[in-house]
């Protein structure tokens, strides 16, 4: 049980959903200059409320900006995974469900209190004090009113609140969270030993009748299955490659328009000062916001040092300035179009004119590069490779259809399709349906094979993709029915598999013997044990899973203790423990602690999601979502 409760609350995407359920929403940063595209397209409906498209995409931001703040390294792969985004979804589907339950029990939060949270909030704050200009500014800057965002804030306190409120019911007993952490942090000195299969083989006596009788008990098992012999004809992407052509101009068009993609590894390290204008600016405010900008960038000419101290005290971008304007590192595609065209066109120190985007007018500085780009010279090969591969796959849809059509209209040979198309007749091997199967690697193509009007009326088989732009139709030219394989054909591997089993049966009954002999206090002087290791449930110092389940199978209350297994037919393993510690040092006691607690509270919360969602309508677009996991 803690086992699994750890397992759980430890993970990376446990830690993603736990932060979709407390305060998580940064409402400033880089995520801030994303676009709204799609924002009213419902990827999943609670009791009727939408749970939008750019909602669930903010989410999937927001975890891994919450990683990142925790010093993980978060890849395209670990935000790409399918368990991730089905959870993110997930964790925002159970936040709506605690939202209804928070307004059915009348939880509230004073005026007071919302004030209190908001005036602390770090956001807003100049020289240690709450600013009600930058608070104005900001919200305009993010298209927010006043009332959204304080709306916004006090239902993120409610279901804080309720969070915690559920987290305080959590009563463990004493000697029980005591014994769950002796479980789980104990250590045991473990050896084991193997008396194997292989070392009674030549003790074995299997003689000529014991064979025979086994062929004449099995020989259901020794047939040769039917075989066939194919001819079959093959229209492929591969090989209609030949006949597309790709010019240079599509190659570099191609690159242009795919800039992102053949970035390579590379990010760029920048930092910037933004003067901001809302959406509903007027000429003159813009006009303002652009001298002033314009007066900082004239300053900057003159002294390109003085970049964080005047970004610290004119930035209007609260998530950077009080960082001196520092953004981190990003890719492409994380900042708007007019920020990154800049940006990634600059060389390191340099520092950009202004830049204009939505949010107002940017001095940008880029203090480094990491990874690397792939220059259109370099990438060529490979997207025209990939280009006439694409027009080869375009090709091979549109002639899909002739072809199915041409092997079932004129079924009783291959060669006017092969003629049509310019294709060769291959030839197979003698093959049986489950060789076929792997040859083709499809079943259908194989069970069409061996139907009537395959086999016996000779026709052609229909069309079968037997795997993505490889379309395949088969013929029968010979055939073998199933056969007996004859005694003297088998009866060398019927010794063997009999030898094996004596074998093994002489090794159990040693080791049964050897254990009991150990149990009892006797020595067993003719065992091998290995090295004795001090293992734990979670490091198993090079043992097997096996022998670990034996290690912590065994009662231990009386030292050395014994356990003993049959490892198939390779051996009989003797586990032997000789050593108990359930020791926890103070330090590692307190953290065990804290984390039994936290797990136990957070499999409360997690059951009572799932006791909410039991009584609701949740439904899911699962065709938008599995879009999105695809992509």
């Amino acid at each position: 049980m803690l086992d699994s409760i750890r397992h759980h609350t430890q993970g990376w995407i446990a830690k993603a959903i736990l932060a979709l359920i407390t305060i998580p929403f940064a409402l400033f940063g880089i995520d801030s200059y994303f676009n709204d595209a799609g924002s009213n397209v419902a990827i999943a409906k609670v009791n009727g409320d939408k749970i939008s498209i750019q909602e669930y995409g903010n989410a999937i931001e927001n975890v891994r900006n919450r990683l990142q703040s925790e010093g993980q390294k978060v890849d395209a792969a670990m935000l790409e995974s399918p368990e991730l985004k089905q959870s993110v979804l997930d964790g925002l589907i159970t936040r709506r469900l605690v939202n209804e339950e928070i307004q059915k029990a009348n939880f509230k939060i004073s005026d007071e209190q919302l004030s209190t949270y908001i005036l602390g909030m770090p956001e807003f704050q100049q020289d240690g004090k709450f600013s009600e200009d930058i608070y104005q500014k900001t919200l305009a800057q993010n298209k927010l009113s006043v009332s959204k965002f304080e709306n916004d804030r006090r239902n993120e306190l409610l279901n804080q609140q309720a969070r915690e409120g559920l987290s305080q019911l959590v009563s463990v007993p004493k000697g029980v969270a005591e014994h769950a952490l002796k479980f789980a942090y104990q250590q045991r000195e473990v050896s084991f030993a193997e008396i194997k299969t292989a070392e009674f083989i030549s003790k074995t006596n299997v003689t000529p009748a014991q064979v025979r009788a086994y062929y004449d008990l099995h020989k259901d098992k020794f047939k040769v299955p039917a075989q066939v012999k194919l001819e079959f004809a093959l229209l492929s992407a591969a090989g209609l490659v030949s006949q597309v052509q790709v010019t240079d101009a599509e190659v570099k068009q191609f690159y242009d328009e795919n800039v992102s993609k053949f970035q390579g590894d590379e990010q760029r390290q920048a930092s910037h000062i933004l003067i901001g204008f809302g959406a509903s600016t007027t000429p003159e405010e813009k006009a303002t916001a652009k001298n002033k900008a314009t007066d900082i960038l004239m300053q900057l000419k003159k002294d390109p040092t003085r970049f964080e101290e005047l970004a610290f005290k004119n930035s209007q971008d609260p998530g950077s300035a009080s960082k001196g304007g520092d953004l981190g590192s990003f890719g492409r595609g994380a900042m708007v179009k007019p920020f990154e065209d800049a940006v990634f066109a600059m060389k390191v120190d340099q520092v950009s004119d202004l830049v204009e985007s939505e949010f107002g007018y940017h001095i940008i500085k880029l203090n480094g590069i990491t990874g690397q780009s792939s220059s259109f010279d370099s990438m060529k090969p490979q997207i025209k490779g990939e280009l006439i591969f694409q027009k080869a796959q375009v090709k091979y849809a549109e002639l899909a259809d002739d072809f199915s059509n041409t092997v079932y209209e004129q079924s009783g040979s291959l060669k006017p399709v092969a003629d049509k198309f310019a294709l060769q007749v291959q030839t197979s091997p003698w093959m049986s349906r489950e060789d076929g199967a792997k040859f083709f690697k499809n079943d259908k193509l194989m069970s069409l094979v061996f139907s009537d009007e395959v086999l016996k009326e000779k026709r052609n088989s229909e069309a079968v993709e037997v795997s993505p732009n490889n379309l395949v139709s088969a013929r029968v030219l010979e055939y073998k029915p199933t056969a007996p394989r004859s005694f003297d054909e088998v009866k060398g591997g019927i010794e063997a598999v009999l030898k094996l089993e004596q074998a093994s049966k002489m090794a159990t009954e040693k080791g049964l013997a050897t254990l009991a002999s150990l149990k009892s206090g006797s020595a067993a002087s003719d065992l091998d044990w290995i090295t004795p290791v001090t293992v734990d449930r979670k490091n198993a110092q090079g043992l097997t899973d096996l022998v670990m389940k034996q290690a912590f199978k065994i009662d231990a209350s009386k030292l050395p203790a014994y356990a003993g297994y049959m490892d198939g037919n390779n051996a009989y393993t003797i586990v032997q423990v000789s050593r108990v510690d359930n020791t926890l040092n103070p330090e590692v006691k307190q953290t065990a602690d804290a984390e039994y607690q936290a797990a136990v509270a957070t499999e409360y919360m997690s059951a009572y999601g799932k006791s909410l969602k039991a009584k609701s309508n949740v439904v899911v677009n699962r065709k938008l979502l599995q879009t999105n996991l695809d992509n």
